[in-house]
């Protein structure tokens, strides 16, 4: 399979989730609709906000409800890059709640962690072995 990945989270408010994810990466969307916003990503990756109404209504009723595990982490995004300390500054400033600090990791990372508002687990990480560190 060729072409770009994109990794969607379900947001409760797709305003506020758009808000966060700007302040966070630094960056405009490059996509923002009822019904989707879109991030570009290191690595050519996509970052999609849906808001949980829209899956809902599109794959109603065989999905369960996202809304249902608000608060439940359900996916994590992890992006690895040299800001990863300034990302996750941001993260805490935009309103994320702090998991864990930048650390030095077992698998060559620093990584630090926290969570957005919408339970979802961010990681921001370093990559030691190749020297970005």
């Amino acid at each position: 399979m060729n072409g770009t990945s994109h990794f969607i989270l379900y947001v409760a408010d797709q305003s506020r989730a758009t808000a966060f994810y700007a302040a966070v990466l630094a960056a405009a969307p490059r996509l923002d609709v009822p019904g989707m916003t879109e991030f570009d990503l290191p690595g050519g990756a996509v970052l999609g906000l849906m808001p949980e109404a829209a899956i809902e209504r599109l794959l109603a009723p065989t999905l369960p409800s996202p809304s249902a595990a608000r608060g439940v982490p359900r996916a994590e995004l992890y992006l690895v890059g040299a800001d990863a300390a300034n990302c996750h500054a941001r993260a805490l400033a935009a309103g994320a709640v702090e998991l864990s600090p930048l650390s030095l990791r077992p698998w060559g990372h620093r990584a630090a962690y926290s969570l957005d508002p919408d339970g979802h687990v961010l990681a921001f990480a370093i990559d030691v072995a190749a020297g970005d560190a």
